[in-house]
Formats: C-alpha cells, structure tokens, sequence
C-alpha cells in the first residue's frame, strides 16, 4: 500500500486500490482508543433507470429501491443479523442510504479483526427471498409514514420539489409506500449484482487498528471478488432554474418555519476542480451565513429568527446551498435572506479571518477518528482520491476568485418555501 500524509496535521495513511477496482483508504491514528469502518457503494436512490452489464436492455426500478437493498443486506441466511452480531462485543454498527451512495458501517474499541471481516462478509452475502422481500415492505413502509408526519421532512421535500424538475433528488429516498410495493427480490439482485462490485466501492479504517492486519483481511476477503463493467446510467438532463420560486402551506407546527434553496449550475463558475468549487462557495456561504456573520447579528438583534440549519448538496451538475429556519416572521426573514445574496457583504478582510477560522476547525476535526474517516469518505465518494492538503489549498484560496464566481451565480434562481402553522390560516 502507498504510504502518504496528511500535509499539516502529522497523520499518516496507506492507500490502495485492488487489481479488482476495490478502493482501500487505511488510516490509523494508533493515539486513539476507537476505530471506525466505513464499507461504501456508489449507488444511492438517484439511479433508477439504467442499462445491466448483462444486457442491452434500459431498465427502470422503483423509487426507493437502494434503501430497500440497504435494509434487506442485513437478513443474513444464518439468522442472525449483523446487529446481534456486533452487540456482543459492544460494537456499533449501522448503515445509511443517500441520494449518491450507500454505506455500512461498524465502530467500537475491541475486536477490530473480526468486526471488519464480518462487515465485509455479510455486505458481499445478499440473501433475498420472496419471504423476506415481502416482510420488509411493511418495515419500511411504518418508516416512510412515520417521516411524512415530521414537519422538517416536510419542509424539506418541498423544498426539493420546487428547486429540481426533472432529476430524483426531489424524490425521497425512500421511495413511496406504492412504489416499495413493487419491488421484488430480482430487482434486488439485479441492483446488487451491478452496482456492488468492487470497482464501485471502497472501505475507509480510521483509529486505532494494525494496518497491516486490516490489509490482509481486506486481501482475504475481496481480492478474489469479481469486477463487473460499470453499468450504463441513464442521463436525465435537469434545467437551469429553479421549478418553483414562492410556495406555501401548512402543517402541525406551532412556529413558522422557512427553506431556501440556491441552485447553481455548476460549468457557469468557469471551475473544473470540484475540491476548488466547494472551497470557494462554502467560504462564500460562511461568510454570509456563518455564527460570527452579520447577518445572524442582525437578524438575532431584530428577533425575527429562532434557529437556522444550512447545508450545500452537490449532485453531477449542479450545487445547490439550502436553509432551513424557524420564525415568526417567515417574510420578513426570507426577504432579509436574499437581500444578504443581493448585496454581498464581502471584504478581504473577513475573507482572511474566515480561512483561519477554517483551517483551525480542520486541525481540530482531525483529533476525531469519525470525523477523519468522513473527510475521506467526502474526498473518495467525490473526487475519487484523498485531499491530503486542504491546509495548503485552503490558504491558497484567493479573495479576487470569490468575487469572480459571484458575478457569474444568479442569485435571484433561488427557491423559497414557507410553512404556516394551521391554526393561523
């Protein structure tokens, strides 16, 4: 394995890929007293409709079908499921679904050997029946129900229905209760079968484990595992602007609360370099928006917000910068928003201060094993490599390149939803 470093934070790791396509990230941090893995595929619920590697045939599968395959993967044919497994030696484990990939993961502070190999062992042991397919609609189906009675989840979806037209990032993950009704144990082998093999996945260690012990259990396990050509995924071209700029409705709130969401095509910015895009537009975004903005002085000074939740999601072409707040002055907040992207407070100087405050929250992330092990996990799932000098790229960020890119964003293609307790309408 290749041997590098963290440029600024003095950690080493080890970096392979298989002759399978398998992407192995190692990195032991032996001052540590925990591990945590991460066994990763690159398909999450966006990819529905797509063209098998056995086949020349397009084929569509029903919305939600990667959470599916995500819940099924932990019926094992012994009986025993991996969270019985794991809760003998006390271990964590668990596993997430998103628009972009799936994960499996275990964490704890014993049995590291054999924690990892069992993780390996059962996420390349599918065991789909007609049984146990049918059984699970119903888990899931309490679970979907019970998101659509969350108000933020709400909030949310409608979000995404009015910022994206034709892409499925404005569809849940997972699924519809009808749609989940569909899905079959052949759709599952067929999703599996193309879209779990190693060329599409990669396993990130962090913390305190034996490099050269995790290497070769990794080696045992997968190095024989089959590669499969890449399936063909169908493009699904999505437009510029946003479906929907104004909405409104209500739910079973007691506060009103408020979504924003920016969307910006990406090839408009001129920037090729994803890590240099996200660098750019999350230094804009902390500037405006951070704890020690001026707009949260001013909107905290004139009351008119309770909390607020901001995030950026990336997908193949475009980035889009979302808000979520509480207030009981919905209009007035979202005026106050957008007049903050109309007049773009910036100076260098607050530039400047913003990239310390970042470069010092990096060094202290990387005291975190989860925290290294999700950076990784970022930098693999997007960029394919590992950022090893984020200390160096973040200083080198220019405060002439950001005005730049503002020019070229429109920031009026932005998406606006409120929501209106029912008593008040």
């Amino acid at each position: 394995m290749k041997k590098q470093e963290f440029k600024g934070l003095g950690i080493t790791y080890y970096r392979e890929t298989l002759e399978n396509g398998l992407e192995v990230v190692l990195i032991p941090m032996e001052d540590k007293k925990n591990y945590f893995i991460s066994y990763a595929t690159r398909f999450g619920s966006e990819i529905t409709t797509f063209t098998p590697t056995d086949t020349k045939e397009k084929i569509t599968v029903p919305n939600g079908i990667a959470h599916f395959l995500e819940h099924k993967m932990f019926e094992q044919e012994d009986g025993i499921d991996p969270f019985t497994f794991y809760s003998k030696s006390g271990t964590g484990s668990n596993a997430s679904t998103s628009y972009d990939n799936t994960q499996y993961i275990c964490y704890g502070t014993k049995n590291f050997e054999e924690n990892l190999r069992y993780l390996i062992q059962f996420v390349n042991k599918p065991y789909f029946t007609d049984e146990n397919v049918e059984k699970e609609k119903g888990i899931i189906a309490q679970e979907l129900h019970m998101y659509e009675d969350m108000p933020d989840f709400q909030l949310e979806m409608r979000l995404r229905q009015n910022i994206y037209h034709e892409i499925p990032r404005r569809i849940d993950i997972g699924g519809s209760v009808e749609e989940i009704n569909r899905i079959n144990k052949e759709d599952l082998y067929t999703c599996y079968n193309n879209f779990y093999s190693p060329n599409n996945m990669f396993i990130i260690i962090g913390g305190n484990f034996n490099q050269k012990e995790a290497s070769r259990i990794i080696y045992e396990e997968l190095e024989l595992k089959e590669n499969k050509p890449y399936p063909i995924v169908a493009k699904i071209h999505e437009r510029k602007e946003v479906r929907l700029k104004n909405d409104k409705f209500t739910a079973e709130i007691e506060i009103p609360k408020i979504a924003l969401g920016l969307k910006i095509k990406k090839e408009d910015l001129g920037i090729t370099d994803q890590f240099t895009i996200d660098a750019y537009l999350l230094m804009l975004t902390r500037i405006l928006f951070g704890s020690c903005s001026l707009f949260k002085e001013r909107v905290i000074e004139k009351k008119i917000m309770t909390s607020m939740y901001t995030d950026w999601e990336k997908t193949e072409d475009f980035k889009v910068f979302y808000i979520m707040a509480e207030t009981e002055k919905p209009e007035e907040l979202i005026q106050e928003i957008k007049q903050e992207f109309k007049n773009l407070p910036l100076d260098e100087e607050t530039f400047n201060r913003t990239k310390k405050v970042w470069i010092a929250n990096a060094v202290r992330s990387s005291d975190n094993v989860e925290a290294m092990v999700y950076n990784a996990f970022d930098d693999m799932l997007y960029n394919k490599e590992i950022i090893d000098n984020e200390d160096t790229r973040i200083r080198n960020l220019e405060f002439k390149v950001l005005q730049d890119i503002c020019k070229k964003i429109d920031f009026d293609n932005i998406a606006s939803v409120i929501m209106l307790p029912k008593k008040d309408c």
